[in-house]
């Protein structure tokens, strides 16, 4: 998913404008008359994996075919993705069906870190329950993102609020703190990997933002969302929360091209393994799309292997500019 300049899955609009020059029949006069038509260079990114799971890297552009809405496109460009750095967003769960696990969370962001920030990566961390709390703004620091959530977990400093909203109160606002980590800190992480992990149990019932905004702020700011799921079951039984949360976080990841985990019924020394892996090996493909109408609606888009026993993930499309709010894929 590599495009020209920084790589970076997005959509790069250029205004070709067509000058046509007439000379009217009589006078001599000129008019001058302007068509304008739109060049959209779409950018993804995707991992490959083989039958077993495993992921699979060294592929050339070949490998690959790409549609849009059913209508294959010409591939410009397709790299790997192993050596750019990472600017990663850790939000974390502090709502009350989460207060139990807060400690379990800064645990678990702890080992997560250590298995994959390089020194040339960027993390930050957000508090969320009704309000949403920058815990530690970027930094390369593992012990500066663990001091701020160990503070945010006794109630000890100020943490400065993104996306204020007075209206929340007592609930889970989810959707906001997904939006609003990658509007104010991912969206202009240029030439690096953007990537959102949640360590949260999915229940929402506070955001301003619904989940297809969510959605698109993260598709299109190129943004990989990954989940670590703490489900707290009740009486041995799922709830409708429980359900509604695990279907929401299943949701955010696959749209986006990320995965959810279980953070309480498997291997998460494993599972973080498996991200940092992913992230190290992802490719970028790059293609002038052959639908030139700029009207905001969805585009979907799939990736093909062209060789047999090969799975790609990666995110479900994108939203061709415009104003219109978008609608579920």
């Amino acid at each position: 998913m590599n495009s020209p300049g920084p790589r970076r899955t997005a959509i790069r609009q250029l205004g070709i404008t067509v000058f046509s020059l007439l000379l009217a029949a009589r006078g001599g006069s000129a008019q001058q008359t302007v068509f304008h038509s739109e060049v959209h260079l779409v950018t993804l990114t995707f991992s490959v994996h083989d039958a077993s799971g495993k992921l699979v890297s060294g592929l050339h552009q070949e490998a690959f075919q790409v549609f849009e809405d059913g209508v294959r496109q010409k591939i410009v460009s397709l790299a790997s993705e192993a050596e750019l750095p990472l600017s990663i967003g850790l939000l974390v769960d502090a709502s009350d069906s989460q207060s139990k696990f807060l400690k379990r969370h800064t645990k678990d962001v702890e080992l997560f870190l250590q298995q994959i920030l390089r020194p040339q990566d960027q993390v930050f961390s957000i508090g969320f329950g009704d309000h949403i709390r920058l815990v530690a703004d970027l930094t390369s620091s593992p012990a500066q993102v663990i001091d701020g959530l160990t503070a945010y977990d006794k109630g000890k400093g100020d943490f400065p609020e993104l996306a204020p909203d007075p209206t929340r109160s007592g609930g889970t606002a989810l959707f906001d703190a997904v939006y609003s980590s990658v509007q104010e800190k991912l969206s202009n992480a240029s030439a690096r990997r953007r990537v959102l992990i949640l360590f949260t149990d999915g229940e929402e019932n506070s955001s301003a933002h619904d989940e297809v905004e969510a959605i698109a702020a993260a598709q299109g700011a190129d943004v990989l969302v990954y989940a670590v799921r703490y489900t707290q079951v009740h009486h041995g039984k799922l709830t409708a929360g429980n359900h509604q949360g695990m279907a929401n976080l299943k949701h955010l990841t696959a749209q986006t091209g990320g995965a959810d985990f279980d953070g309480l019924n498997t291997d998460l020394p494993q599972d973080f393994r498996q991200i940092a892996d992913e992230l190290r090996s992802q490719y970028s493909v790059s293609y002038y799309s052959t639908n030139k109408v700029n009207d905001g609606s969805f585009r979907k888009v799939v990736i093909e292997p062209t060789q047999p026993g090969l799975t790609i993930r990666a995110r479900s499309g994108y939203y061709a500019g415009g104003s219109s709010k978008p609608t579920a894929s």
